[in-house]
């Protein structure tokens, strides 16, 4: 099963440097399709091109529902900006996370290892499952390596390859998405255990990551679209106002606005509830588990996270730093690069990043 994963997701064929495209990445979501293109240059890398095309509601949530309209997307996504090879995104909705330890000391022996009690791991048929494992370079206290692993249904992966199949995109590797977000939000080498939220339109995804490998992820169904439809209720605007309205304000208490916030509020709070139950678990029963540390801060990310007050108002409840994160964190420095990219619209890239800046590293070989 091991094998047929790593043909599936085709990340242990790594091309020789010298055959390498562009840095190049693709993240199909539920509101639409983000690519990009990276160069490197002597400054480090820098943001060469990107494209965004939306997709229709219930075209996608995280398998391919409308397969023909979400080739179509991509083909133009990657089109405008000259890609036919790039790395792909696999939605964390339809992913399982899992940890355990191994015998033996490479990674053949671990994923042999993992077949053989992959039904403990992954709620699935072994013969419908693709996994991969990643070492956290730990030993338990029986001498076992310990690792992550993540475990797909092979439908899903089958569906989005037939998708770059029919769009005639060579994905090079599919990987979760909340592993992408990590490498784009975090620096280099960062050891710390933080907390990714990442606000979509209809969706919200966390993950724990510690040493730039997600612990924990999830998915729930409360998006930053909520709070427009809140604001059009409130007002009884269009949608397009109501985004203006939701921006200029926010979630930022002012005199005769009690209402308004009451109306937003009613959103916001349900988002921080989910967050708050997910987080107090890790940071209390959680942290006992060997090499378990609590989450330092939180780093928030996604299209839909750029409201007024919405850090200061998470930082209150969640009792550690809130900040909003930065997507070229990785990248040339500002002092030698300008990104093309308005600062509150890169934050819907962080997956994408993510996905091209793989073939800088080694990621999880």
């Amino acid at each position: 099963m091991a094998s047929v994963f790593r043909e599936r997701l085709r990340a242990a064929f790594a091309l020789p440097h010298y055959l390498a495209a562009p840095f190049s990445g693709v993240d199909v979501s539920t509101s639409g399709v983000k690519s990009v293109r990276l160069a490197k240059d002597i400054r480090g890398f820098v943001l060469a091109e990107y494209s965004q095309v939306r997709l229709p509601t219930g075209a996608f949530d995280g398998d391919v529902i409308d397969h023909a309209t979400i080739v179509k997307a991509v083909t133009a996504a990657t089109k405008e900006i000259g890609v036919t090879s790039a790395n792909a995104a696999l939605a964390e909705s339809k992913s399982y996370l899992f940890e355990t330890t191994v015998p033996g000391n490479k990674k053949t022996e671990w994923r042999t290892s993992i077949e053989q009690r992959l039904e403990e791991l992954v709620p699935l048929p072994p013969s419908e499952t693709a996994f991969d494992i990643i070492s956290l370079n730990q030993k338990s206290k029986e001498g076992e390596e310990s690792v992550v692993g993540i475990g797909f249904a092979r439908r899903i992966v089958d569906g989005m390859l037939a998708v770059f199949d029919e769009a005639q995109i060579s994905v090079r590797a599919l990987e979760e998405e909340t592993f992408a977000m990590a490498r784009a939000l975090l620096p280099v080498g960062d050891t710390s255990t933080v907390l990714i939220i990442d606000v979509g339109k209809t969706t919200t995804k966390m993950a724990i990551v510690s040493h730039c490998i997600p612990r924990f992820a999830t998915t729930f169904n409360i998006g930053g679209h909520s709070l427009t439809l809140a604001v059009q209720k409130y007002f009884g605007v269009t949608e397009a106002e109501a985004r203006k309205v939701k921006a200029e304000h926010g979630i930022v208490p002012a005199p005769g606005n009690e209402e308004y916030i009451a109306a937003m509020l009613s959103t916001v709070s349900a988002i921080r509830d989910e967050i708050s139950r997910r987080l107090e678990y890790w940071q209390g029963k959680g942290v006992l588990a060997e090499g378990r540390e609590k989450v330092s801060r939180v780093i928030l990310s996604g299209g839909y996270v750029s409201v007024r007050g919405f850090p200061e108002y998470l930082e209150g409840a969640l009792k550690i730093p809130v900040v909003t994160g930065d997507v070229f964190t990785n990248f040339a420095s500002r002092d030698v690069w300008i990104p093309p990219l308005e600062y509150s619209e890169s934050l819907a890239y962080a997956t994408a990043i993510g996905l091209a800046l793989r073939d800088a590293t080694d990621s999880y070989a």
